[in-house]
Order: C-alpha cells, then sequence, then structure tokens
C-alpha cells in the first residue's frame, strides 16, 4: 500500500473530512463499524465462557482483539488495493470513502447541539434521550447542569475518538490503518469494560484503545488550546489546565481533552455520576470560571470541529513537506 504522503495534494484525508462535515453518517448509508460490532459480537460468543478462568479470559481476550483488528485493516488494504489496480481513480475514491466512514464530526456536533436545543426548551426528557447516545453514564436523573456536564465532556473526548484520531491513522497509514483504529474503538466500546464479564476478556481491547488513544489524546491537548485562542477563549488556560488536571482522570488519555476543553470554556467538569447505579466520583478538571450554560455546549461544539479542522491542516502541511523532502 502506498503511503499518503506520496499523494501530496491528493491526499483523501482532506475530501474524506469534507464528505463527513457535509453528509455526516447517513443511516441509509452501510457502515463498516456495523460490521465490526458484529464480528465482535459473534467473537465474544465463541469465545468468551463463564467456566473460564481469569488468565484464560484474558488469552482469548487477547486473541479477539488481534482478530478483529487484523480483519479489519486486512479487509480495508485489500479493497484499496484491489481498486488502484483496477483503476487509480476507483483506488482514491474508494480510500475517500473509507477514511469517511471512521470520521464522526457531524454526528458529534449535530448531537451536542440538538442537546442544547432540547435543554433551552426545558424537553429534559429528550436531552436525556440524547445524552444516552453519546455517553455510558446512566442518563435518567441527570438535572439541568449534570446534561451540559456530560455533553461538554462527551464532546471533548470524541473529539479524539471520532475526529482527531481516525485522522492521524489516515495520514500515518491510509484508509487500512484508519480502520483499523475504529476496529479498536469498536472493540472497546463493546467489551473494553472494567467490570465482569469483560473485566479480564476486555483487558486487551480497553489497552489497545488507551495505546491507540495516546498520541492522539496529547496532540488534541494542543488543538484545542490553538483552536480557543483562535475563538477567543483563554488557549493558555486550556494547555495549563490540560497539563495539570488531565492526568487526574482514571483513563490515560480522555481526561488531557477534557481537561483541556474545560479551560478552554472556564467551567470544572468531573463530579459524580452514575454507572449501572453505582456512584463514581470523578476528579474535578478546570477551575469554576463560570457555571455551566447551554452555550458552553456551542462553545464545545465550535472548538470540536476547529481542533480538528486544525489537525488537518497540520497533517496536510507534513504531507506536502514530505513530499517536497522526498
Amino acid at each position: 500500500m502506498t503511503p499518503l504522503i506520496y499523494y501530496s495534494f491528493l491526499s483523501p484525508v482532506p475530501l474524506a473530512y469534507l464528505l463527513d462535515l457535509i453528509i455526516g453518517d447517513p443511516r441509509w448509508l452501510p457502515h463498516p463499524v456495523v460490521g465490526i460490532g458484529r464480528l465482535v459480537s459473534r467473537g465474544e460468543k465463541v469465545l468468551l465462557r463463564p467456566t473460564l478462568t481469569s488468565r484464560q479470559k484474558r488469552v482469548r481476550g487477547i486473541i479477539l482483539g488481534l482478530g478483529i483488528l487484523s480483519i479489519a485493516w486486512a479487509a480495508a488494504w485489500s479493497i484499496v488495493k484491489i481498486s488502484y489496480l483496477l483503476n487509480p481513480f476507483l483506488g482514491y475514491l474508494v480510500s475517500v470513502g473509507i477514511i469517511f466512514t471512521t470520521l464522526a464530526g457531524k454526528n458529534l456536533a449535530a448531537r451536542g447541539l440538538a442537546i442544547r436545543k432540547a435543554i433551552l426548551r426545558g424537553d429534559l426528557e429528550r436531552a436525556r434521550e440524547i445524552v444516552s447516545q453519546i455517553v455510558g453514564r446512566d442518563t435518567k436523573n441527570l438535572d439541568f447542569e449534570d446534561l451540559i456536564r456530560a455533553t461538554v465532556e462527551s464532546i471533548a473526548e470524541n473529539t479524539v475518538d471520532g475526529i482527531v484520531a481516525p485522522l492521524f491513522y489516515a495520514f500515518v497509514g491510509g484508509a487500512p490503518l484508519a480502520m483499523a483504529y475504529r476496529a479498536i474503538n469498536t472493540l472497546d466500546s463493546m467489551v473494553g469494560y472494567k467490570k465482569e464479564p469483560y473485566l479480564h476478556f476486555g483487558w486487551a481491547s480497553a489497552r489497545m484503545d488507551d495505546v491507540a488513544n495516546y498520541i492522539p489524546a496529547r496532540l488534541n491537548m494542543l488543538f484545542i488550546s490553538l483552536a480557543a485562542l483562535c475563538l477567543g477563549m483563554d488557549g493558555r488556560r486550556a494547555w495549563r489546565t490540560a497539563r495539570r488536571d488531565g492526568r487526574k482522570h482514571a483513563s490515560p488519555n480522555s481526561g488531557l481533552s477534557e481537561a483541556a476543553m474545560a479551560g478552554a470554556l472556564g467551567v470544572q467538569l468531573g463530579g459524580r455520576s452514575f454507572y449501572g447505579g453505582k456512584e463514581v466520583f470523578h476528579p474535578f478538571l478546570g477551575n469554576k470560571v463560570q457555571s455551566l450554560s447551554p452555550e458552553h455546549i456551542r462553545k464545545a461544539v465550535f472548538v470540536s470541529l476547529l481542533s480538528s479542522l486544525i489537525c488537518l491542516i497540520l497533517g496536510m502541511s507534513v504531507v506536502i513537506f514530505l513530499h517536497w523532502w522526498a
């Protein structure tokens, strides 16, 4: 597979990014993540048994993770390779299409704005329903401020998972690597839980997700800070807050983007949440310069979109530099 750096200005990444912003994820369009999810479910049924020891579950979880990752990468690589052999322009369009399916920028923004709209209308029930689609916590009892906090945290975290990381891997290894990242992300969302029956079985999937997001999450600290600066917010505070509070989070990656977003908006994130009826306390991120309001959701959406655009511009700059250097 020819690395994307050799495509220079014809890199499929910008067109895929633009397509995502325009059409998002229409329901009528078949999505590879659905297929990956089905493979994960089938693999789980075959490999996971309640009678297994912890060690056996972990070994089988490693087999599942590596198997799904390999299938996703190999399938995308084969499709792109065959397409390029048939016609270079067809290969280019197929690459664009695959990368497009790994991005979720428009959907993330649309859901955030829909939650804001529901809150402004006073329809907290509808807001809770939409929030439940983007977070793993219990949402039925979330109040006004909790809904805003959950939405801002989700936008910050999913800016990495849904936009920055897929863009990063598309630049590094083209459509196959972007699809491999999406497979890892799907595995983590389905089996990467720190509770039974996935505590040991999902260990490998969770660790792969941590490793895959390590660089993108740290880059996104910078992107959020720059985006905040461009939008007239406090970019320096975003950077300082990310460095100070980002590692307080249980996740080695999620807290960095959430802390940067908290600093950019001048709000405090974290605190009490409920998962499966159990209370979980997340460390506070950021200082409460302002109380959370629906306007912070709108600002978070703009910061997220501009962060992804900065990622795209930086990535293309590196691509062009390497092309001319070569």
